[in-house]
């Protein structure tokens, strides 16, 4: 690997074009998300939220090239309370169903089940870790900011920001390429709105259904 590939070897960029960058993507994603959730345009939900979270995981690949940041206090500022992603979580999950359940397998490199998700609690937990860390930006605590993102991208929000993206492009291929989707018999979120569970439809049928509210339009014949 060439010497000047890392985020922190390039040597025209500056700490705080990073911070600034980085910054900027998060916010994007953050009202971009909060913009689909209003459900306003149910027909462009899918297809937009796989390129606004394609392009977050563009900048948590910078933070994890990045090397590892240090803040400058040893200890993490209070930013006060969390704001509530409740009525994001659940604006998320009707705008989804009947496609908000998913399989996901958590680390690649161990043996382990595969476990039912949700897109919509993955997005609003991924909200939840970058407005933390957007608290200590707009504080004034660049590095503390940088490090928060960098740590809750490696061991949280990256994985889940990973896992819905995989969901959402695997959502949009199998009505694209007119595929079946198989059902998810036996997948529980554990979660008490019973009412948004995924409705179980196997093959081409279920595809025709979503197809046309989420406005993916399948491959031609």
């Amino acid at each position: 690997m060439s010497e000047s590939m890392p985020e922190n070897r390039n040597p025209n960029q500056s700490p705080d074009d990073f911070a600034v960058q980085i910054a900027d993507q998060i916010e994007s994603f953050i009202v971009a998300v909060t913009e689909v959730a209003k459900g306003d345009e149910p027909d462009s939900a899918v297809p937009y939220l796989l390129l606004e979270v394609s392009q977050l995981i563009l900048a948590g690949g910078r933070l994890g090239a990045h090397e590892d940041i240090v803040p400058d206090e040893r200890y993490e500022p209070d930013t006060g309370p969390e704001p509530d992603v409740d009525e994001l979580r659940m604006r998320l999950a009707r705008l989804l169903d009947p496609v908000d359940v998913y399989s996901e397998v958590f680390d690649p490199y161990a043996r382990s089940a595969p476990v039912a998700c949700r897109i919509s609690d993955d997005l609003a937990d991924v909200i939840t870790d970058l407005r933390h860390g957007m608290a200590h930006y707009r504080a004034g605590r660049v590095s503390e900011a940088l490090w928060w993102w960098q740590f809750s991208y490696l061991s949280n929000w990256g994985p889940t920001a990973s896992a819905a993206l995989r969901a959402l492009q695997s959502l949009v291929a199998h009505v694209r390429l007119d595929t079946p989707l198989d059902e998810l018999d036996g997948l529980d979120t554990d979660t008490d709105a019973e009412d948004l569970r995924l409705e179980e439809e196997a093959g081409a049928v279920m595809a025709a259904e979503i197809a046309a509210p989420l406005g993916i339009k399948p491959a031609r014949d």
